[in-house]
């Protein structure tokens, strides 16, 4: 779009999303675990805390998926057409990954993590910056939904790739892992 875009995009919603949506959280959480860190009561809480994570977002990734799922079920053949690139990210970061955690010789755990990280691309970080675009870009947030589709997908499938094949636990050029009585 060039210097177009200042004539479409007006600053402040992305400053709102950001802030609101990105920056609060994200600090509220930097100091709830600061705070964990320093008191008995912020322990205790953390512990009982720790296994929401994984529920919350599942929750969260309903609720956005069902919020885009009319704009990707009205514009299908205008969001398959980046469908294939989110594959081809999908196979090729993971190999990459590996080169590199070979490359620096990292253990099977380190790898594997290696690995996981490069195909994650965290797209619903972008998504409230998706939904502040103004309406001749309806389609931006339905393309991420779509990503996160193909992403979780592709995360299902290297759950098994990754140790069998990939990084498994004698993989070559990866040290092995340090055990404590080394």
């Amino acid at each position: 779009m060039g210097e177009r875009v200042a004539e479409f995009i007006q600053a402040g919603p992305f400053i709102e999303a950001f802030v609101l949506i990105i920056a609060l959280p994200l600090t509220l959480a930097w100091l709830t675990a600061v705070g964990a860190e320093r008191s008995e009561t912020g322990k205790r809480w953390k512990d009982a805390m720790e296994w929401l994570p994984a529920p919350m977002m599942s929750v969260t990734l309903f609720v956005v998926i069902a919020s885009q799922l009319p704009r990707v079920q009205n514009s299908i053949g205008q969001i398959t057409a980046v469908i294939p690139i989110y594959v081809a990210f999908l196979v090729i970061m993971p190999l990459l990954g590996r080169f590199g955690a070979g490359l620096f010789g990292m253990d099977v755990g380190e790898s594997r993590a290696l690995v996981f990280t490069s195909v994650t691309r965290n797209s619903l970080v972008i998504l409230p910056l998706a939904l502040a675009l103004p309406s001749g870009y309806a389609l931006a947030p339905a393309v991420v939904v779509t990503q996160t589709l193909v992403e979780l997908i592709g995360m299902v499938v290297l759950t098994r790739v990754v140790p069998t094949w990939l990084v498994p636990e004698t993989a070559r050029g990866i040290s092995p892992e340090t055990t404590p009585d080394d």
